[in-house]
């Protein structure tokens, strides 16, 4: 296509790890631990909520309010308040999204001007990038490192660790946000509140914005808690928190949505959501109000699913981790999240030239687990920017929230790995 007739922001962000490592584990029908959803059904109290809104009259079925379900805001801002510590306004500071993927492209579209630096903490999830860059920003990096330890002991994510030096060196005249992932996708890193208070120290004295996106909030393991930066002195008013219903209550095909911070920034991104979606699914967003209605009053008990999802992902997650470790793969023990990341680096392949030799370590690694093992996972070099991905290269990414018979699957195939 001439340049005449296409806009340069979309240069460079049209390849997508997804779109490639999905379709090649469908192509192979392979066992996929590669993409990030669950393969389990939603619990039932949020399944009857939607069935009981879809047959809720004719005003379910039609637009709702475009900068959210009014039931759904208020539940948000009920919900939310008592954990920020601050009176959450649901009509003022509170953005209802298509997925917490549209929050973030309202965020940075609404908020990051032409030649603007973001601070982007790696590894990230891919989407940051690609939209600081339609948004005219610069993504300037600095990447979570391992610490050492103690020889033979397992590594846990906690063991990554940000440099308050190398981050503060980032910062500049033209610095407009940082962006954290706290549970982190891919390692699974829950921030503990010193290191929150490091970056909100560093922003309050840059005058800059954070953007935080918090979407495994209640999936926390081995007693880390989750700590959101937005609770922290002087944060309320320059953090926009990113949450998402899909992976709050297992339903990720809903793509409900949200960002929460002051109303003087919740109204610049209103304004990007009105000029692209304009409004989200009325339906869904009232199922979601209901589920948070019910998890208010049954918050801090058994019966909470925020509770009791976690307490089974602890167990998926240890069973995959022992038989990673069975098979001689390194897993970096998450504390939190969907996902765990293995060292590859020991795992010794002969590719008989089926790769391109020129692709990266991971890349080639995980192309040949599908082909040849059937299993799909994915690279853990794509949640890097070019700069730092060959120091992160020898990583894969497994998703552990699925259904046992698939975990049985793919203990299958890694148990005749070495064979």
């Amino acid at each position: 296509m001439s340049g005449g007739r296409r806009a340069c922001r979309t240069d460079g962000v049209d390849k997508n790890v997804w779109v490639e490592f999905t379709q090649l584990a469908a192509d192979y029908k392979a066992v996929n631990l590669g993409q990030g959803f669950p393969d389990f059904s939603p619990p039932k109290f949020i399944q009857e909520a939607f069935c009981k809104a879809v047959c809720g009259g004719p005003l379910m079925h039609q637009y709702t309010r475009a900068f959210g379900h009014p039931p759904l805001v208020k539940s948000l801002a009920k919900f939310f308040s008592r954990i920020v510590g601050h009176e959450i306004d649901p009509l003022e500071d509170v953005l209802v999204t298509v997925g917490a993927y549209q929050a973030l492209f309202c965020a940075f579209q609404a908020l990051v001007n032409e030649g603007d630096e973001v601070i982007i903490v790696e590894p990230f999830f891919d989407c940051y990038q690609p939209m600081v860059k339609m948004a005219g920003g610069k993504a300037v990096y600095v990447p979570l490192r391992p610490v050492s330890v103690a020889s033979g002991a397992i590594l846990s994510s906690g063991d990554w660790v940000l440099s308050a030096e190398e981050l503060a060196s980032k910062f500049t005249p033209r610095t407009k946000a940082v962006v954290i992932n706290t549970p982190n996708n891919p390692l699974g890193k829950v921030y503990k509140t010193e290191e929150l208070q490091m970056i909100a120290d560093l922003c309050i004295k840059h005058d800059v914005l954070c953007i935080s996106d918090e979407v495994y909030e209640w999936l926390t393991y081995d007693g880390a808690k989750h700590v959101k930066i937005a609770s922290l002195p002087g944060m309320w008013e320059r953090t926009v928190t990113v949450g998402s219903a899909g992976k709050t209550f297992s339903a990720t095909g809903w793509k409900v949505g949200w960002a929460i911070s002051s109303g003087q920034i919740i109204k610049r991104l209103k304004a990007m959501h009105q000029m692209s979606v304009f409004d989200c699914a009325t339906a869904a967003q009232e199922a979601v109000a209901q589920g948070f209605e019910r998890e208010y009053e049954v918050f801090g008990t058994p019966e909470s699913y925020f509770q009791q999802l976690p307490a089974m992902l602890h167990l998926k997650r240890n069973r995959l981790a022992s038989c990673l470790e069975s098979v001689g793969l390194q897993p970096i023990m998450p504390q939190g999240g969907y996902f765990m990341i293995a060292d590859i680096s020991s795992v010794k392949v002969d590719y008989n030239g089926q790769t391109p030799e020129d692709e990266p370590y991971d890349f080639r690694f995980v192309k040949w687990l599908i082909k040849e093992k059937g299993l799909a996972t994915i690279p853990v070099s794509a949640f890097y920017s070019p700069e730092h991905s060959k120091d992160f290269d020898k990583y894969i990414r497994f998703c552990f929230v699925k259904e046992d018979s698939t975990l049985d699957a793919a203990e299958d195939i890694l148990r005749k790995f070495n064979q």
